[in-house]
């Protein structure tokens, strides 16, 4: 009897035990699973700020570059004209520009890729913010429900300050932006403002002039010096690319057909000026479709030699 009693105690103790345990197991489990709920938590919340903050200091690209000098009114005819605008930050997406020259002064409609801003100001943010809020220009809405701004424009090829209103956060931002001279068409420009060959008294013969090739993704290149011919006071270019990829270019509206694509594209295309980014574009057979692609050249007269 007593060896029975002491066997059931025995078995007693060793069931309470492993409940025991088991019940620590379980809690261990649980409080295991809490912590690794908590870190995941804790990541997404430090992902979501790190978004957040990046959204809010995107990088701040500079949008002037080196010899650009300003064009005012007053080289400009009177008219209504699609302008390119560069902004300093990507969160500033302007989709399309009409830049209007009327009595020696200019403004612009720009188009925004989003909603996310109610005002902008000419100025700094700091201007901004202790201004009077008739200086605020409020965003419209034009035919597509876009939402677009009226600002004026002291001068193209010049940083412009711009500060705008986050309807999300309520807090001015800077930024900065600049209308590109090089985006208009010639003839947009008052005469004498581009020098011709004319005006730079070249006799019709040959010449080299040394030539600069500004845009695309500049892995392609121009022949420089380039050939120069100028026949009854007009000049025009013997443009020889690093590629023999392009079956065409664009040239103040006209398109110009290669002469040969042997040793790179060769064209000869109508000099539209000198000392000034003329803007072209150049049909690439290289991709898997054809691309036109973007580029300006500028001819520049002090490099003008006789052959």
């Amino acid at each position: 009897m007593r060896n029975k009693l002491f066997a059931m105690l025995s078995a007693l103790i060793v069931t309470m035990t492993l409940s025991a345990c088991g019940a620590q197991e379980s809690t261990a489990v649980k409080e295991s699973a809490a912590s690794e709920d908590t870190t995941v938590s804790s990541e997404k919340i430090t992902e979501a700020e790190t978004t957040e903050s990046e959204v809010q200091t995107a990088p701040v690209e500079e949008v002037v570059e080196e010899g650009m000098t300003p064009i005012y009114a007053g080289s400009l005819k009177d008219g209504t004209y699609d302008v390119t605008v560069d902004s300093s930050s990507a969160m500033f997406n302007i989709t399309k520009c009409s830049l209007t020259v009327s009595d020696g002064k200019m403004s612009a409609v720009m188009t925004m890729s989003g909603k996310g801003y109610l005002y902008v100001f000419m100025g700094s943010g700091d201007e901004a913010a202790a201004a009077d809020e008739s200086s605020f220009i409020p965003f419209v809405e034009d035919e597509n429900g876009d939402h677009t701004f009226t600002v004026p424009v002291e001068a193209l090829d010049s940083g412009i300050s711009c500060a705008a209103f986050s309807k999300k956060k309520e807090i001015w931002y800077d930024r900065t932006l600049l209308f590109r001279a090089d985006s208009l068409p010639i003839d947009a420009f008052g005469d004498g403002f581009i020098k011709s060959a004319a005006d730079l008294g070249l006799a019709d013969g040959e010449y080299t002039v040394e030539v600069e090739l500004s845009g695309g993704s500049g892995r392609a290149s121009v022949q420089s010096p380039a050939k120069l011919t100028v026949e009854n006071g007009v000049a025009s270019a013997d443009i020889v690319w690093s590629s023999s990829s392009y079956d065409y270019m664009m040239v103040n509206g006209e398109k110009v057909l290669p002469v040969s694509t042997e040793n790179g594209s060769e064209f000869i295309i109508p000099v539209m000026g000198f000392d000034f980014n003329i803007p072209v574009s150049a049909d690439t057979t290289a991709m898997s479709t054809p691309h036109e692609i973007e580029y300006t050249l500028k001819f520049i007269s002090e490099s003008i030699s006789a052959k």
